[in-house]
């Protein structure tokens, strides 16, 4: 019922504002971040420094809104897919690689990955981001005022043709003192033939033991992808939580032909999210959440006074969010509700033409980009209990279509509006003042 209401509406709709919106082409599906290594050694390490198959980009020049640096493809990349990560922008942007444009991004706020392969050679290589000014999107964008161009991390890397390309988690809380957790992993193929890899995986406890470990042979047909599940017992007492959030670690490895392509380690915390009746429910318990709003750029020591100060839940504020920031939450048992870029509130409150962008069909499209680019980019963080859509950004037809959009993942977190203003398209979720007694 509420698909035909929606439909009905953006027919109604159809005939009215005319901004132009260019949505976003060239570019990977959105996932968290994961970096393939050379060696489980190197993997292990993680140290952020460049290795065989990872390069940072750290030395740009600028010339009024255009960044452009130069890249080296080894001859060890060949027959391999070349990645090029771009953690964050001032505003939409546009990429160019060797002066041939490779896509354009309407949301500058989240990270975004691309495939660069074909436009690349062996040697050296240029790459060109132009910085829109003014952005396109900037009446979605309230929160901003006139930002200078700005890039933020980023960095090349080379992953097998067949390759990882997400990883998912599931958990389910048994009745006999045990969860079952379920790890997904999203295999993606580039190659122009059919092609088989096996898939290796470790799922390693706090203590050093192991949760579950084997492989798996995957085959997939011409440019496919395909997902590789695997299953392990958790103890309940070993679930994430405040008091104790424990993180196992994931190892995985690729092999093709009876070589090692690319090793991965991941840190991962299992627990189960539900809803019911506005009260929150963590593996099964209800648990109150304290909340502050707060920028994803808040520092590891600023997040530690605000949980001292009683509060248990981090809303962010509309823009970027630095992997470290929910890396930091994971670690600390802090709760984080993960906010989508959009912030209107300059437009008002009108759903006439002209008024707020969220009753505008022409903007559809970037509500529900920039909505699944938040949910995409943070879903695999345990701190990560529940996801905004919007903030101050009146109602209409796109926070309507973005909801029912979001629902289809079928994530049991609550996906809310705090601005429904009791309309249908959020998800009840009963939020507390800081209990000042809980740092106590």
């Amino acid at each position: 019922m509420r698909t035909i209401l929606s439909t009905i509406a953006l027919f109604s709709l159809c005939t009215l504002w005319a901004q132009e919106y260019v949505p976003s082409f060239g570019r990977e599906l959105p996932r968290g971040e994961i970096l393939a290594y050379p060696s489980a050694e190197a993997a292990s390490a993680a140290d952020g420094g460049n290795n065989r198959y990872f390069t940072r980009l750290e030395e740009w020049t600028l010339d009024g809104n255009r960044f452009s640096t130069n890249f080296t493809v080894p001859f060890a990349w060949a027959n391999r897919q070349v990645l090029l990560h771009v953690g964050q922008a001032s505003g939409d942007y546009e990429l160019f690689i060797n002066g041939k444009q490779a896509a354009y991004v309407a949301d500058g706020n989240s990270p975004a990955e691309f495939n660069i392969t074909k436009l690349t050679h062996e040697g050296r290589n240029s790459v060109e981001i132009r910085v829109m000014q003014p952005s396109p999107t900037a009446i979605l964008e309230s929160w901003k005022e006139n930002p200078a161009p700005m890039l933020g991390r980023i960095w090349i890397q080379s992953q097998p043709t067949m390759r990882l390309r997400d990883v998912l988690t599931k958990t389910r809380v048994g009745e006999n003192g045990f969860a079952t957790a379920e790890v997904a992993l999203v295999i993606k193929s580039e190659a122009l033939n059919p092609r088989t890899s096996r898939i290796h995986y470790r799922l390693i406890t706090p203590s050093g033991e192991d949760a579950a470990a084997g492989f798996k042979d995957l085959t997939l047909e011409m440019r496919n992808e395909d997902t590789v599940r695997f299953l392990a017992r958790i103890p309940e007492n070993m679930l994430w939580t405040p008091e104790l959030p424990t993180q196992y670690t994931l190892q995985l490895k690729t092999q093709h032909e009876g070589r090692y392509v690319e090793f991965e380690e991941l840190r991962i915390g299992f627990r189960q999210i539900e809803l019911r009746e506005g009260q929150l429910l963590l593996n099964g318990q209800p648990v109150d959440l304290h909340i502050r709003e707060v920028p994803g750029s808040l520092s590891e020591n600023e997040i530690a006074t605000l949980r001292e100060q009683g509060y248990n839940t981090l809303k962010l504020l509309p823009g970027p969010v630095p992997e470290s920031f929910l890396n930091f939450c994971d670690a600390q048992g802090l709760f984080v509700i993960a906010q989508a870029p959009i912030d209107t509130r300059r437009s008002g409150e009108s759903r006439r033409v002209g008024g707020n962008p969220s009753n505008n069909p022409a903007w559809g499209a970037a509500y529900i980009e920039r909505a699944e680019n938040s949910y995409h980019t943070t879903k695999r963080h345990p701190s990560v209990v529940a996801f905004s859509l919007a903030t101050r950004s009146a109602n209409g037809i796109n926070l309507y279509e973005s909801y029912l959009n979001m629902k289809r993942f079928g994530d049991s977190r609550p996906f809310i509006y705090p601005d429904a203003a009791g309309e249908w398209n959020t998800d009840t979720l009963r939020l507390e003042p800081a209990n000042p007694e809980a740092g106590k």
